[in-house]
């Protein structure tokens, strides 16, 4: 049985809906991403959760009890603000200490649970500095000890490493990761970075609009999209839209106009109805050869843009089906106006809604 479920649950702004007839399940111990584009209705699921918000309609159901209408200060949940939301005037063990001190722990053993998670977190010997004295990535290290120093049954991360730059992003979700897996915490993590979520996640949500487009481990999302949403939003740049689609001595025969094509079975073509192929630019492949077969899975058209990517070419390649992106590694590029075959590898041919 799922640790957190949500049933059928609504969430509306003057009676503006973000979410309607929202689901969702997570498994004890694992990270769950939610994962999509400003205004898909990510934070608005996580602040429900937490209790900020209620749910018009629904349940919200945690270790098998409703919790939806339970006020925010009596679910034990850890929550890791995009701000950090440290007290400025506060040392790094009083800003840690403060929620224990509200729950009227005696202080031996705050002290004890203080500084356990400082040593979680990579923090000994920083508690008696303040906020101002230490870098984002400390401040961060410090928010997250807050939100597990109290031992919540569950952590909820919202766009916790926006404010911080590039390389300290890389080395802090890494940190995030190794604390939830040393903790076995079940943890909700809040971002419109994939490849932040990708990296640290058990499962990825990617939502549209309030709905779960895709549910499922990063690595078959990013190989494998459902939707033609999806497929755009994690780097999937051309599309054909096919007007045939039948099955062919166990390989999937697509048409359109005078062009056919060949797709091969497995988990990106398993969807019956469809008839959208999605390629990633460094999977199509570019040539001035001619192919044995010359017409299966091979489009002819001009090289209309030549950009050169360091260890790559980048090409815009004008056919009669429109332009494609395609990335090659390759000593000599292809000149503009040059004349090439583009070649759709089948294996490599994923189908969406």
């Amino acid at each position: 049985m799922a640790l957190l479920t949500l049933e059928n649950v609504s969430v509306a702004y003057d009676n503006q809906y973000i979410l309607q007839n929202f689901n969702l399940n997570i498994e004890k111990g694992q990270l769950i991403s939610l994962l999509g584009p400003s205004g898909c209705g990510k934070t608005t699921t996580l602040r429900l959760i937490a209790g900020f918000l209620e749910a018009k309609d629904g349940k919200f159901l945690f270790d098998g009890k409703d919790y939806t209408r339970v006020p925010v200060n009596r679910r034990n949940f850890g929550f890791v603000f995009q701000s950090y939301a440290l007290f400025p005037h506060l040392s790094v063990f009083d800003n840690v200490a403060f929620g224990l001190r509200l729950r009227k722990v005696n202080e031996t053993e705050v002290k004890k649970r203080v500084m356990d998670i400082l040593d979680v977190v990579s923090l000994n010997g920083f508690e008696k500095r303040h906020p101002k004295e230490l870098s984002g990535g400390q401040r961060q290290r410090v928010a997250i000890a807050r939100a597990l120093v109290i031992q919540p049954d569950l952590l909820l991360f919202d766009e916790p490493l926006s404010n911080l730059d590039a390389n300290l992003r890389i080395n802090m979700r890494v940190e995030i990761r190794r604390i939830q897996q040393e903790l076995g915490i079940t943890t909700v993590y809040v971002s419109h970075d994939q490849e932040e979520c990708f990296s640290i996640s058990d499962q990825v949500a990617i939502m549209n609009k309030g709905v779960i487009e895709q549910l499922d481990d990063p690595a078959t999302i990013f190989k494998y999209p459902k939707t033609e949403f999806i497929a755009r939003f994690i780097g999937f740049t051309n599309f054909i839209t096919f007007a045939e689609r039948t099955n062919q001595n166990g390989e999937i025969s697509l048409r359109v106009g005078d062009h056919a094509f060949l797709a091969a079975n497995h988990p990106g073509t398993a969807n019956p109805s469809g008839k959208k192929c999605a390629l990633r630019p460094d999977d199509l492949m570019v040539t001035t050869e001619e192919t044995q077969d010359q017409a299966m899975n091979r489009l002819r058209g001009s090289v209309k843009v030549s950009t050169f990517l360091g260890r790559s070419y980048q090409y815009v390649v004008e056919t009669d089906l429109g332009d494609f992106t395609v990335n090659q590694e390759m000593e000599t590029p292809y000149r503009s106006g040059q004349k090439v075959n583009l070649l759709f590898p089948k294996d490599k041919m994923v189908l969406v809604d």
